[in-house]
């Protein structure tokens, strides 16, 4: 698949390509580092830890993954911000980050659940229920597979262990938590600009060079494999790897129209696109966010672990609906 030419590098281009996106990455990221800071300063995080706190404590979590889980549903920055505060300070292991970083895919994914419904909504119609449906179902079971995960590998908590459970000081210092806050946050805000920055500038150009288009598009050819699809929704999956998800909703969108495929072959193409695009764009668009939060191995780390899991909850839903949906 041939590549096309990036546009002029113009000071325009400069702004709106890099320079506007960059900055909104740094002021999200620096945002949530905050909140999070100050959520653990104030000891609010025992509150927010009750909502999930049956599962912590089936899958062996600490607290802060807990709490973590529930902020994750406000502010994914701000949740990953907890873990990385917790792991710095030796009260969770690396083991224990991974797994409550994994842990927070399903409340990550609610948060960017209306927007994927409504932009699939004007194209699929009545498949955009059943193909979120099954999203959130593999969702569901990452979270379950996390919990059985957690039991099977990590220690049992053991009584009295102070770092297993978050502060429970009912007092607030609004004064002392905002001091607290803005020195650790002053501390860790240059190594997140130091890492977000390089990172972010290299993946802009990596993708006006075509480095992304090309493997998507070497991907999107090297799909025989697929071969029990219909030869209609092999275009959808194709659109759906080479080009923004948008515009494998609007193949399919346009193969409802004509009437070329079932509901149950469209939305089966939908899920193999999503299992095959993710990858890519998971380390395109979230690996400098998670390097300014957490150490760049470890960032690494969590992105291949979340994209691993994640295309198999997905691959295990798809394989269930192809059989008996």
């Amino acid at each position: 698949m041939s590549v096309a030419a990036p546009e002029a590098l113009t000071a325009a281009v400069l702004w709106h390509g890099l320079a506007l996106p960059l900055a909104r990455l740094l002021v999200s990221v620096s945002v949530g580092l905050f909140v999070g800071t100050l959520i653990e300063a104030l000891h609010w995080t025992r509150a927010v830890a009750k909502v999930a706190q049956p599962l912590v404590r089936l899958g062996r979590l600490k607290d802060v993954a807990g709490a973590s889980f529930s902020l994750a549903f406000f502010s994914g920055a701000a949740a990953n911000a907890m873990l990385a505060e917790a792991h710095d300070k030796g009260e969770m292991s690396r083991r224990e980050v991974v797994l409550a970083n994994l842990f927070n895919s399903l409340p990550t994914y609610f948060l960017h659940l209306p927007t994927l419904f409504f932009i699939a909504a004007p194209f699929i119609g009545r498949a955009a229920v059943l193909y979120v449906s099954l999203t959130v179902a593999a969702a569901l079971l990452r979270t379950l597979g996390i919990v059985v995960l957690g039991r099977l590998t990590l220690p049992p908590l053991p009584e009295g262990c102070v770092v297993c459970r978050l502060a429970d000081d009912p007092k607030w210092d609004w004064r002392a938590a905002l001091g607290k806050t803005w020195r650790r946050f002053t501390k860790r805000l240059p190594r997140m600009v130091f890492y977000t920055v390089p990172i972010y500038v290299a993946f802009f150009f990596l993708k006006r060079w075509g480095a992304f288009d090309a493997l998507e598009g070497w991907m999107a050819e090297h799909v025989a494999f697929l071969a029990w699809l219909p030869p209609q929704a092999m275009s959808i999956v194709v659109f759906h790897m080479a080009a923004e998800t948008t515009a494998g909703y609007a193949a399919a969108g346009a193969l409802v129209q004509t009437g070329g495929l079932t509901v149950k072959e469209l939305v089966l193409a939908l899920l193999v696109g999503n299992i095959l695009s993710s990858p890519v764009r998971a380390v395109r668009h979230q690996f400098p966010y998670y390097a300014g939060i957490f150490k760049p191995a470890l960032a690494l780390h969590l992105i291949v672990s979340n994209q691993t899991l994640r295309a198999a909850s997905i691959a295990l839903v798809t394989l269930a609906y192809a059989l008996w949906g």
